[in-house]
């Protein structure tokens, strides 16, 4: 089973800690949110891990280049609709949406350019692991720190904000790559 390698069993790590990242979160004790976000971390960095990893043992597979985008999509949607639920303020649900949004098409743009035989033109960009990096550091800052936390609450939501920017503007290059093949 030469697709079971270290790079891929950090990425499995991150879906399992999913479920436990949500459990923790709404544990009713005084550290739960820290604990969470401790878990969220540690997610967050398996998802620059097994990048790092597969590249440098030259252990690509298959399997994990499927497996990598699911977890990260599924990391980003259970903090997400937790912190649209800890929050219940348009501040936060305008950018879970737009996110959310943004993923669903470009998750389908890539599927149906790897249908044509061009999934390269629609790579992830630098952009796109700039905008994952702001968007792991907004939500682990807001997943640890009590609502109106102020100044700290509002220097998250400002970083969530410019993952949103990258967010759009990410899409806008892929959109661009694939334009030719989508009006054709």
């Amino acid at each position: 089973m030469r697709q079971m390698n270290w790079p891929n069993i950090l990425t499995l790590s991150r879906i399992i800690l999913i479920p436990f990242f949500i459990v923790v979160f709404y544990l009713p004790v005084a550290a739960a949110h820290f604990w969470a976000g401790v878990i969220f971390s540690l997610a967050a960095i398996t998802d620059w891990l097994d990048g790092y990893l597969a590249r440098r043992l030259a252990q690509t597979t298959r399997l994990g280049a499927f497996l990598d985008p699911v977890a990260d999509k599924m990391m980003v949607v259970a903090a997400l609709v937790i912190l649209v639920e800890q929050y219940a303020d348009w501040l936060i649900s305008l950018p879970a949406m737009v996110i959310l949004s943004r993923e669903i098409a470009i998750s389908a743009l890539r599927e149906w350019m790897a249908e044509i035989g061009k999934r390269a033109h629609v790579a992830v960009s630098l952009i796109g692991k700039i905008k994952t990096a702001l968007q792991m550091i907004a939500m682990i800052g807001l997943v640890v720190l009590p609502v109106g936390f102020s100044f700290w609450n509002d220097v998250f939501i400002f970083i969530l904000y410019l993952s949103v920017f990258l967010t759009i503007w990410s899409m806008v290059i892929y959109l661009r790559a694939a334009w030719d093949d989508l009006m054709s």
